[in-house]
């Protein structure tokens, strides 16, 4: 998203420092998930020499909160894979991968915390921004439609 002016670019970087933003995501993970749908929350602790994070303990120094809720919008049981839906409540760092990887369900093409498609692209997919208009705080939605975003439909 890119600004019109410097007075937008200060509103929106404000709406963004006040968690105005919502941001959600498709991913093809392996496995069957248990739920439908739910709440991810864990404290991430990052790397910065290995550019990598990982889930620590509550009360661990350095390490940040991080919360997602996901959807399951399809399972292939055949090749044992799940298409999810993911509202990023929080943005640390590599926090989807690394969330869903902590509970044996990498997303394939990860090649940093996952196991299953190496050499593939990542599948994972920014597709819905959701903020308020930083003139009229008009809420605004923008949206690809899932079939426009490509090889999610491996599970068709």
């Amino acid at each position: 998203m890119f600004a019109k002016t410097s007075k937008a670019a200060a509103r929106l970087s404000e709406s963004i420092r006040n968690k105005e933003f919502n941001k959600f995501y498709l991913v093809i993970a392996d496995g069957k998930f248990d739920e439908k749908s739910g709440v991810l929350e864990d404290y991430l602790l990052k790397n910065e020499r290995t550019n990598t994070s990982k889930v620590v303990k509550e009360g661990t120094k350095n390490a940040k909160f991080a919360r997602l809720e996901y959807e399951v919008i399809k399972y292939n049981e055949e090749i044992d894979l799940s298409v999810l839906k993911i509202k990023l409540d929080t943005g640390r760092h590599h926090q989807i991968r690394l969330q869903l990887a902590s509970r044996n369900h990498s997303i394939c093409g990860d090649q940093k915390y996952g196991t299953r498609g190496r050499g593939k692209q990542i599948s994972l997919w920014a597709y819905k921004l959701e903020f308020p208009h930083p003139i009229t705080k008009e809420n605004m939605s923008f949206e690809l439609e899932p079939e426009h975003i490509g090889s999610w439909k491996i599970l068709d």
